[in-house]
């Protein structure tokens, strides 16, 4: 707890100070980090094995990605007492989601849609990271909204897959263990179950804060606007997949409450959080994200990054240091309207879900999952759609309609939108197929929107 106070203290320092004081920390910081990694994790040791001492020029160091730092669990993680083997067994029982591995660890798992599930050991800094970070989030409700939310316990709806330690379901049990009488107010709900056993149980727990996948509250916000649910959030709180404008405007008219977005992975839970401009600004005090290219080289602000690297400074029990997140990104070339002296980005989804087809004989031609969301969700009747690429030439369409509206209709609708998409991206030939079956879930509770051809 003390720490905890240490670090959100000097948060709120590191704002008042602004860039130059921003980056004096993340450069001591990464120094840290990596003579931590080369003195206690074997794997590193042998990476940096050619690297100078003292280094805190992030572009100096080697890329890494999830694959094989999983195959070197053994040798990547720095406490020599944790072991593969160990957590395995520790994540294969779902009761033990929030309890401390070994007394000391936050367990946390990833669905392995992208091919390899992630396994990742926090200790006490890196897991309260979060709260710590959490006066960059404050401001989002207004004093009406505070006095609502204190009226109402300040209960908080979590609606996600249950089981597993995914890590909505590990932080919320681990917070329920901490603070017993707090974590009474904090429910999880199966996103598996029917939707209307669902909305039944959200309208008599009647939350002030609506948390959990995008997927999940747009289909959510469906069922307010049938008047089937009938919740009065005091706050909004999206995660898991990109938010578009046209998401975050039916969001916060549907609920009459603020969104407040935030941007994290499990490899790093608070990595971003979100401003009133729609953008997401990264806590670069304490972490460091890279948009770059396809060969590595930085990508320029304002455009799409291939990919991103993650540098997560509080991160020492597994160091996760240019990391490929896999994820698109783009920067903000000048500084935000809203004032904050943190690094601004627009998310534009995963680069595992940009679409790729064939241009000619010689080429090909890709589009953003944030493009196809942009243009789908401003569909009038569209509650949900997933868009899953069948073959090099077929996109097959999964649609949720919205109650009383013509679902043949609204198909006509999307598929006109999407053809018009492709045939100005130089794509006419491309086929869109009505799917007969609704958008699907992952093992971990997301939909995702985009699910391109697998790999060869």
């Amino acid at each position: 707890m003390r720490q905890s106070r240490k670090i959100a203290r000097d948060a709120r320092a590191a704002a008042k100070e602004g860039p130059a004081g921003i980056e004096r920390r993340q450069r001591q910081r990464l120094r840290e980090l990596v003579a931590y990694a080369r003195a206690h994790s074997p794997h590193f040791r042998d990476l940096y094995r050619a690297l100078p001492d003292g280094i805190d020029d992030i572009t100096a160091l080697p890329v890494t990605s999830k694959r094989p730092l999983m195959v070197a669990f053994d040798d990547w993680v720095t406490d020599p007492a944790i072991t593969r083997a160990e957590v395995e067994a520790f994540v294969a029982d779902p009761a033990l989601a929030g309890h401390r591995f070994l007394d000391e660890y936050l367990v946390t798992t990833t669905s392995g849609t992208s091919g390899v599930r992630g396994l990742f050991v926090q200790d006490e800094r890196s897991a309260g990271m979060e709260a710590a970070l959490s006066s960059r989030a404050a401001g989002m409700t207004s004093f009406g909204g505070t006095v609502r939310m204190i009226l109402r316990r300040g209960r908080t709806a979590i609606v996600t897959a249950p089981g597993g330690h995914f890590s909505t379901i590990a932080t919320a049990a681990r917070f329920r263990l901490d603070h017993p009488r707090l974590g009474r107010a904090m429910r999880v709900f199966s996103a598996r179950m029917p939707l209307p056993a669902l909305v039944n149980q959200l309208n008599q727990f009647h939350p002030a804060v609506l948390s959990g996948f995008l997927g999940m509250l747009t289909l959510l916000a469906a069922e307010q606007e049938a008047a089937r649910l009938h919740i009065s959030p005091v706050l909004v709180v999206p995660g898991g997949e990109t938010l578009t404008p046209e998401l975050e405007q039916r969001l916060t008219t549907v609920f009459h409450a603020p969104v407040r977005a935030a941007y994290a992975a499990t490899e790093c839970s608070f990595l971003a959080v979100g401003c009133r401009e729609g953008w997401y600004h990264v806590n670069s005090d304490w972490a460091i994200l890279e948009p770059v290219e396809a060969d590595l080289t930085p990508t320029p602000p304002g455009r799409p990054s291939h990919t991103t690297l993650l540098t997560n400074l509080a991160s020492r029990t597994q160091p996760i240091i240019r990391y490929d997140l896999d994820d698109s990104v783009a920067q903000r070339a000048d500084v935000c309207p809203c004032g904050s002296p943190f690094p601004a980005i627009r998310v534009q989804g995963r680069a595992a879900d940009l679409l790729t087809f064939p241009a000619d004989a010689q080429r090909t031609a890709t589009l953003s999952p944030m493009l196809l969301g942009t243009l789908l969700d401003a569909i009038p009747g569209v509650a949900q759609f997933q868009l899953v690429q069948d073959s090099p030439t077929t996109l097959r369409l999964r649609l949720l309609v919205n109650d009383g509206d013509d679902g043949e209709q609204v198909w006509l609708r999307a598929h006109a939108a999407l053809a018009r998409l492709l045939a100005v991206n130089g794509m006419p030939w491309v086929t869109v197929v009505r799917a007969d079956e609704p958008p699907q879930p992952e093992p971990g509770g997301k939909f995702r929107r985009v699910i391109p051809l697998p790999a060869p």
